[in-house]
């Protein structure tokens, strides 16, 4: 492990782009600690904690993500999730426009451009949305505990509005989840990693101390009274915990190996013998991306009810898809599985893969080439998708199931909880990956030689 460490920092190209990446992600984080003007992050954060108590809420889930900067009020409440949630609308938006599908084929980096424009500005647009219901909900939150808001700026008002304190959250948070936005698109292209996926991962992470804390308060290990987690709870989600890191590495890792046969050809004035090969066909093709278009498509309507307020219909419609209700689990595992399917029918062109197949001369054994080559690797990934994609809303939903059956605290079986772990560990698996990819291009063997063996 030593080796391999100092085999990274020894690629000046590789560490200049590591050293890039922990610098933004610091950036991130102190902004995760820097309240929007005019709030008292201390006394919103007590009233958060306050407010969801021991049970399954959106808010911490939200909390959890945004790496506790939702619970202070910070300039990057909102975190990524706007940004994830106008990627989705332009995913699907683009799946719907065959215009747009055949521009983006014509001229690939034309088509990304203009994807990438559209995706900002709708990023921009839910965030002013969202910010503006949460500058709202956080109003309302004063009237009944004063102390959030600064008075000199919640006194500011026009027919009863406060418009000063309303464009202060809103202009504020807006250009916090823009920063994040950019952050992460230069993670992307200058650092190591997927940056809006890191970006999250670092949240996640920001909450293990918190976590930790709360297990051994839990426990009560000061009194010989039973805490409110026995051990015998703890040891079941330590085991579900290491379960859920083998699952996802297994899943993501996994492989269906479809043979080629190559025929003989001309190479100058040579023959060429014919050779085999296989094509590597992910179970899981999406990876984790799936898991976080779920969560992050779930929150918006929830989010937007919850700050509608009590008594109304929208509230109540809100209350059913709260984390940990049935109605949720179930739109969360038929939203993971949609999403497999979908990211795998953007991504994966079975076409395309036998076009290169017939101009190379390779064959599947027992396929003709052409149609029925991409009509055969359609129905196979297909088959495979489904194994993958059920899998994966399983890993999702076991540990909440578990952990509401145990009954313990959300903000641990958050933590411990599929969603977080499947990101945490997915991310983790591919930025190694392309750490591995910029050693092996370097001529090193690479970083974990147990792997390369295997």
């Amino acid at each position: 492990m030593i080796e391999g460490l100092l085999r990274i920092l020894s690629i000046p190209e590789l560490r200049s782009r590591i050293y890039f990446t922990l610098l933004m992600l610091v950036a991130c984080r102190i902004g995760a600690h820097i309240p929007v003007p005019g709030i008292n992050g201390d006394a919103a954060a007590d009233l958060f904690r306050y407010a969801t108590g021991g049970g399954q809420n959106l808010f911490q889930l939200m909390d959890v993500f945004s790496g506790g900067a939702f619970a202070q009020m910070t300039v990057i409440a909102l975190g990524v999730m706007p940004y994830i949630s106008a990627s989705i609308i332009m995913q699907l938006f683009v799946a719907l426009a065959p215009s747009l599908q055949r521009e983006i084929k014509e001229n690939p980096d034309l088509g990304k451009r203009k994807i990438s424009k559209y995706t900002r500005l709708f990023t921009v647009v839910l965030a002013f949305i969202q910010a503006g219901l949460f500058g709202k909900y956080t109003f309302q939150l004063n009237l009944t505990n004063p102390g959030i808001i600064v008075s000199e700026i919640a006194d500011v008002t026009v027919f009863g509005v406060p418009w000063l304190f309303y464009l202060i959250v809103m202009f504020t948070m807006t250009a916090g989840t823009v920063l994040l936005m950019w952050i992460g698109e230069q993670i992307s292209e200058k650092g190591i990693g997927n940056g809006i996926s890191l970006i999250i991962t670092v949240g996640i992470l920001s909450s293990l101390p918190g976590t930790i804390g709360s297990v051994i308060r839990q426990l009560n290990l000061d009194s010989q009274q039973t805490g409110q987690l026995t051990f015998s709870s703890l040891v079941v989600l330590l085991i579900v915990f290491v379960f859920i890191i083998i699952g996802t590495i297994l899943i993501i890792q996994a492989q269906r190996k479809i043979p080629l046969q190559y025929a003989r050809r001309i190479v100058g004035r040579h023959e060429v013998q014919g050779g085999s090969a296989h094509i590597p066909l992910k179970i899981n093709y999406a990876g984790v991306i799936p898991v976080i278009f779920a969560s992050s498509l779930l929150m918006f309507p929830a989010t937007i009810g919850q700050f509608a307020g009590k008594g109304t219909w929208v509230a109540q419609m809100a209350n059913y898809l709260s984390p940990g209700s049935w109605l949720y689990t179930i739109f969360y595992v038929m939203l993971i599985i949609f999403f497999t399917y979908f990211w795998t029918a953007t991504q994966f062109h079975p076409e395309q893969i036998a076009s290169d197949m017939k101009k190379n001369g390779a064959f599947i054994p027992g396929i003709r080439q052409g149609k029925p080559t991409q009509d055969f690797l359609e129905k196979t990934m297909n088959r495979i998708t489904f194994a993958g994609a059920m899998f994966l809303a399983i890993i999702a939903v076991l540990p909440t199931l578990i952990g509401k059956g145990l009954r313990v605290d959300s903000s641990i079986s958050y933590f411990f909880g599929g969603t977080s772990l499947l990101i945490l560990v997915g991310v983790v698996l591919d930025t190694t990956k392309q750490i591995e990819s910029h050693l092996l291009m370097k001529r090193y063997d690479g970083f974990m030689k147990r792997g390369r063996g295997r």
